[in-house]
């Protein structure tokens, strides 16, 4: 049965940020206090997710970054990161030919070395066919650490002064951070973390030094538009400076 949407928050002019990347938190708990499966969690959680991306699409997002698994997460027991890897197999099988019709692109960023080859492919797969599409981008952290990802700009820098393409006075903050995983896509304006935890946990680090923080108290599986947009509203509450004067006005409650 579809889902009835709530009238839009989002009136006055203040639409969203251009850039939306969303701490995935809670699955766990959701599913603890309900006395179900930490599995039955997770998949709920991709739920949250298909409506978050619908959502994000009719906002007018233009990037939406997800921490859908990190770097650290392989150390949880072996039964659930292999209900997490087969999750993510069903959302790719199941989800990205609606994804390529509504016009999504898929990014994937994170350390893809040593995955499981059939892993591999389906980041690939989704990657390469929705390359071309012009809509919402939608950017995977999968393997993801932050602190890993600045490591791994840095070792493609000293391969460039190594080779003798770069001089060590060039490297700037601007030259390091185009040796991060997707140099292209925009610093995020807001990030969001569900389950009301208020850390970045290596999410996101360089990327997010200019970045309004937003922490939800709810668990993801509960997260939709109406969160969304109340994580936007507040977005629009925040004077956001720069290290310099007020970019904008803020929104007065």
């Amino acid at each position: 049965m579809p889902e009835t949407e709530a009238p839009s928050k989002l009136t006055g002019g203040f639409g969203a940020p251009r850039h939306v990347a969303i701490i995935m938190d809670g699955n766990g708990r959701w599913a603890a206090e309900r006395g179900l499966p930490r599995a039955e969690g997770h998949r709920r959680g991709v739920e949250a997710l298909r409506r978050t991306v619908r959502a994000a699409g009719d906002l007018g997002i233009e990037y939406l970054t997800i921490f859908s698994f990190s770097s650290e997460n392989w150390s949880r027991p072996q039964t659930e990161v292999r209900e997490l890897m087969g999750l993510l197999r069903r959302f790719v099988r199941n989800d990205l030919a609606d994804l390529h019709k509504s016009n999504v692109r898929v990014r994937v960023i994170g350390e893809r070395e040593d995955l499981d080859p059939d892993i591999g492919r389906l980041l690939q797969e989704a990657e390469d066919l929705t390359r071309h599409n012009t809509g919402l981008v939608l950017v995977v952290a999968f393997n993801y650490g932050a602190r890993q990802e600045i490591a791994r700009a840095a070792r493609r820098a000293a391969a460039e002064v190594a080779a003798g393409r770069l001089k060590v006075e060039a490297i700037t903050a601007e030259r390091l951070a185009s040796c991060l995983d997707a140099p292209d896509v925009p610093d995020p304006d807001l990030i969001v973390r569900t389950s009301g935890e208020q850390r970045l946990s290596n999410f996101l680090m360089w990327q997010a030094a200019y970045s309004e923080l937003v922490f939800l108290p709810i668990y993801w599986p509960d997260f939709d538009r109406r969160a969304l947009e109340d994580a936007i509203l507040e977005f629009h509450r925040r004077e956001r400076r720069f290290g310099g004067l007020a970019a904008r006005t803020a929104l007065t409650s």
